[in-house]
């Protein structure tokens, strides 16, 4: 019973582990875009990359501690992890668009808006 319960666990450490491998980091997002881009000087993208230069430090990490709840734990660690990469993907998409003229790259399309309504107006 107890070693059915450690490779469980074991299984969604793994799991966390490779979920979090291809997440984009806001910092270094921001870094990569181009600085030649006429959006780049605007004030709402200045503010979105010193945003970006403290996003990490603001972040909350998920606590191990729920693993001791067995796999019901697991399960909520898991599920903090993945809202977690989904904020930061909202945030990488919302920076893009500030800061960037180009379209958006495949991997931040079909995430949910979540300017305030008069930014969206201003999009259109």
């Amino acid at each position: 019973m107890i070693s059915k319960h450690a490779s469980f666990a074991a299984i969604m450490l793994l799991a966390l582990a490779a979920a979090g491998c291809g997440s984009t980091s806001p910092t270094d997002y921001a870094r990569s875009m181009p600085s030649q881009d006429p959006k780049w000087m605007s004030a709402e993208c200045q503010q979105m990359r010193a945003d970006a230069a403290t996003y990490q430090s603001r972040e909350k990490p998920a606590s191990m501690a729920l693993v001791a709840l067995g796999p019901y734990g697991m399960g909520i660690l898991a599920a903090a992890k993945d809202h977690q990469e989904k904020k930061r993907q909202e945030f990488v998409r919302d920076m893009h668009l500030a800061c960037s003229s180009q379209p958006l790259p495949a991997h931040l399309q079909n995430l949910p808006d979540r300017r305030r309504p008069a930014d969206q107006r201003n999009a259109t």
